[in-house]
């Protein structure tokens, strides 16, 4: 029998579809082969006992309250790291441990300060030790000068004029508040309102600045050149010299009792024991040093009483991340991780950054373990320190079970990772997600952000974010993520300050994360494959960092 011609011809196309199919098919990144559904009744599970049993507040208050701040390898570092252990215990987690990293150096508590100005009027001074910094050996009163210290030049005008003063340094016109400074050519107060939500607007532009700018992100906070870290060393060494009592400087930003305060940047790292000496450094409010500046303009002497007392703790100069675990069930060797940053700086609790996120992470497993769901995957938890002075804790972590950035050599846990998901932008409410580049994620979270939609979570961006701990993870080649979030107050009014309070959360917004997360980690762990993966990055050279880097 002769086959007409139109039938020969269908016949090849449709061998022809066959072959191209099966070869999408192949090609295809492997989690993107599998049709994604939600777990309904997970889900149901899982928000019930976030909305009826929460109990993410009252682990905030406890890892802020009690035990704050967190700074890594402080006394209050280590006792919050103990609470959390003993209440993962108790919520019957597995594999609860601490594993430790390092050197990090030596740990440190501000115990005591108060600053007076005495004359020409007593006034009480608003400010915050820099972390890492000597006291003053007890109460000093002494004449505060006002001086300019930027250039070689700068040094040389000041030699023999220091001895036992106060140092008000000047700072750089471009980078200080004209509030502080008085001077009408710096920047000026903002309008803008200190606490917000994203608007839709606000969410269309972040997709469209990633379809601009693509998906890079920021890789860090601010670092510095090593002229500048040069000179730092060499401005500390002659004030030391001099024999200077302290050092004050107004604090960045607009004011309003806000005080952004973090470590000491002279130069070298100050948690080694062996550092060179620095002077007591303190960070005031800027109004509080604006009016010291302005009375010192006009040239009337200015004395005040300062008090500081530090303590500085040797007893383990290694650190520690907090690790939990819900087990798997038939894929139990494979592994899905959420984590948070652990530490904080001194001047508050460290509730937004990052005691918030800690709290929705550890409430995580909490409700995970109390539905009674079976993941098929091994959830795992981290709560990483030494974030603050540049993702330590979650850089050793990674570079100890996956894979070391710098030569790209795998280890066996490498291929064993389904994804990570990382929380630490403050306390808002989730509203997407940032893909880092991994255009294969966008499928697989599209299915699961769809139930989301009632809770304002509905936003991609290709780009990436920086600054945290899910680039550790990232730098070798696992999927790793974090959300987008409202903004609230963070940037203007808690992050790195003295305001970062257990107020400043609302639980609302961290209920729906708790909720949010939990979901993305037991679909992740019940998969049938592996979150897709970007291509494996090229072995990249070491990182040049400051001493002390601060991140975000």
């Amino acid at each position: 029998m002769t086959i007409p011609l139109r039938l020969r011809v269908r016949a090849r196309w449709s061998v022809m579809l066959a072959a191209l199919l099966a070869i999408a098919a192949l090609t295809m990144p492997l989690g993107a082969q599998v049709e994604e559904r939600i777990d309904y009744d997970a889900l149901h599970k899982i928000r019930q006992e976030a909305q009826e049993n929460s109990q993410v507040m009252d682990t905030l208050s406890y890892l802020t309250d009690v035990h704050g701040p967190r700074l890594t390898n402080s006394p209050g570092m280590r006792k919050a790291a103990e609470w959390a252990k003993t209440k993962l215990t108790e919520w019957g987690l597995s594999n609860v441990r601490f594993e430790p990293w390092g050197p990090f150096g030596r740990g440190w508590t501000n115990d005591r300060f108060s600053a007076t100005m005495v004359s020409p009027q007593p006034f009480v001074l608003h400010g915050h030790p820099k972390a890492w910094t000597p006291g003053t050996n007890g109460r000093v009163t002494a004449e505060v000068v006002k001086v300019t210290l930027n250039t070689d030049a700068d040094l040389d005008k000041q030699r023999g004029k220091l001895k036992a003063k106060i140092v008000l340094l000047t700072p750089q016109a471009s980078t200080f508040s004209a509030a502080a400074s008085g001077r009408s050519e710096t920047q000026g107060p903002s309008f803008e309102p200190l606490l917000r939500r994203y608007t839709d607007e606000d969410l269309r532009s972040l997709q469209e600045d990633a379809i601009r700018t693509g998906p890079p992100g920021r890789r860090g906070g601010p670092g510095g050149t090593s002229q500048t870290e040069k000179f730092r060393r060499k401005r500390m060494a002659f004030l030391e010299r001099e024999g200077a009592l302290a050092i004050l400087e107004g604090s960045r930003g607009e004011g309003n009792g806000v005080i952004f305060v973090q470590g000491a940047r002279s130069g070298e790292d100050m948690r080694q024991a062996d550092s060179p000496a620095v002077l007591p450094q303190i960070v005031l409010a800027v109004e509080h040093y604006g009016r010291l500046s302005r009375i010192l303009d006009k040239s009337i002497p200015v004395k005040m009483d300062l008090e500081v007392e530090n303590t500085f703790t040797d007893s383990d100069l290694n650190s520690l991340n907090v690790i939990a675990e819900l087990p798997g069930t038939d894929k139990k060797d494979e592994v899905v991780m959420i984590g948070a940053h652990f530490d904080s700086w001194q001047a508050s609790t460290g509730a937004t950054d990052n005691g918030a996120s800690s709290a929705v992470v550890l409430e995580v497993l909490r409700i995970l373990k109390a539905t009674g769901l079976t993941p098929r995957r091994t959830i795992r938890m981290g709560l990483w320190t030494g974030e603050e002075q540049g993702l330590l804790g979650s850089r050793a972590y990674v570079k100890e079970h996956f894979a070391d950035p710098e030569t790209m050599a795998l280890e066996p846990e490498h291929e064993k990772l389904s994804l990570y998901l990382n929380m630490d932008n403050g306390g808002g409410a989730f509203r997407g997600i940032y893909l880092q580049g991994n255009a294969a994620a966008k499928p697989v979270f599209d299915v699961w952000m769809a139930p989301f939609a009632d809770m304002g979570m509905t936003t991609f961006t290709m780009r990436g974010t920086g600054g945290t701990d899910h680039l550790a993870f990232d730098a070798v080649g696992l999927p790793a993520f974090q959300f987008i979030q409202d903004p609230l107050d963070y940037d203007t009014r808690t992050h790195h300050t003295n305001l970062d309070f257990y107020e400043r959360a609302f639980e609302e917004d961290l209920v729906k994360n708790a909720i949010v997360m939990a979901t993305f980690a037991y679909q992740a762990a019940s998969r049938e494959t592996l979150f897709p993966r970007k291509p494996l990055p090229s072995p990249r050279k070491p990182e040049r960092r400051p001493a002390q880097t601060e991140t975000r």
